[in-house]
C-alpha cells in the first residue's frame, strides 16, 4: 500500500468500496415506519445483501487480479475466493470486464486519496511536488507491490476492452492534472509538469521489474534537479 497507497494494492477489509448503494445512504426506512410494507422490507434486505456480495466479489477480484493478472484469473477462482456463486456473480456484474472496471474505479479513488494526503502533509510548494515521490517510495516498499494496476490492466486488455482503456487513460490524465496544479502553485512553467509526471510513471514500472524501491529515490533526485532549474528564473526575478 505496510504503508500503501491503499491505491495500487489490494484494499484492506476496513476499506469500503465506492459505488455501493449502502454507502450513499439509500434505504433509510425502518421496520417501524408506518408506510413500510413487507415487500419494502424484503427489497431493502435484498439490496443490502447484494451490496455485501458485490463487495466480497470486488475485494477478491482486486487481490487476485493485482497479484496474478486479470487474464490469469478464471471466474471459478473468483467464485471460490469470494464465496459467491457464479450465477449470482453474473447477476451482480454483467461480465468479467465489468468487475475489472469497478476495481479500477476503486483503485483510482485510493490513489487520489493517497496522493492528496502525502501532498497535504508537506508545507512548501517545492516539497509538495517532491512528496509525490516519497509517496511512491512507501508504496514500492510494500511487500505486495506488483506495479501499477492501471498499467498492468492496459497491457493485458487494451486491445479488447475499450472501457478499461478509457478508465486507465482517465486515471493517468488525472495524475498529470494533479502534478500540473502543484507545479503552478510552486510557480513553475507548464512544461515542467509532464516531465515530473513521466518520472513518476517510469519509476512505477522500474520498481515493479527491479523488485526494489530505489527507483523512487532516483526519480525524486531527478525531479529535484528539474524543479530547481525551472524555478531558478522566478527566484532571480523575485530577488
Amino acid at each position: 500500500m505496510s504503508t500503501t497507497i491503499e491505491n495500487e494494492r489490494s484494499p484492506r477489509k476496513s476499506d469500503s468500496l465506492p459505488g455501493r448503494a449502502g454507502s450513499r445512504g439509500r434505504g433509510t426506512a425502518t421496520v417501524g415506519d408506518p408506510g413500510v410494507t413487507s415487500t419494502d422490507r424484503q427489497a431493502t434486505a435484498r439490496r443490502t445483501d447484494d451490496d455485501s456480495a458485490r463487495e466480497r466479489v470486488l475485494r477478491a477480484a482486486d487481490r487476485l487480479f493485482y497479484d496474478r493478472g486479470v487474464q490469469a484469473v478464471g471466474m471459478d477462482e473468483l467464485r471460490a475466493a469470494s464465496g459467491i456463486s457464479l450465477k449470482r456473480i453474473y447477476r451482480l456484474f454483467a461480465s468479467k470486464e465489468a468487475i475489472v472496471e469497478e476495481v479500477l474505479r476503486h483503485r483510482h479513488e485510493l490513489w487520489e486519496a493517497g496522493i492528496s494526503a502525502a501532498v497535504s502533509a508537506a508545507a512548501e510548494p517545492r516539497e509538495r511536488l517532491l512528496a509525490v515521490y516519497d509517496f511512491l517510495a512507501r508504496w514500492f516498499d510494500d511487500d505486495g507491490f506488483r506495479g501499477c494496476f492501471f498499467i498492468n490492466s492496459f497491457g493485458e486488455l487494451s486491445g479488447t476492452a475499450p472501457r478499461v482503456t478509457e478508465l486507465v487513460r482517465a486515471h493517468k490524465a488525472g495524475f498529470q492534472e494533479t502534478v500540473a496544479r502543484l507545479v503552478a502553485e510552486a510557480g513553475g512553467p507548464p512544461e515542467l509538469a509532464p516531465q515530473l509526471a513521466i518520472l513518476a510513471e517510469g519509476a512505477q514500472t522500474t520498481a515493479a521489474i527491479a523488485g526494489t524501491s530505489e527507483a523512487a529515490g532516483q526519480a525524486r533526485a531527478a525531479a529535484e534537479t528539474l524543479i530547481d532549474v525551472a524555478l531558478r528564473p522566478a527566484r532571480n526575478r523575485a530577488a
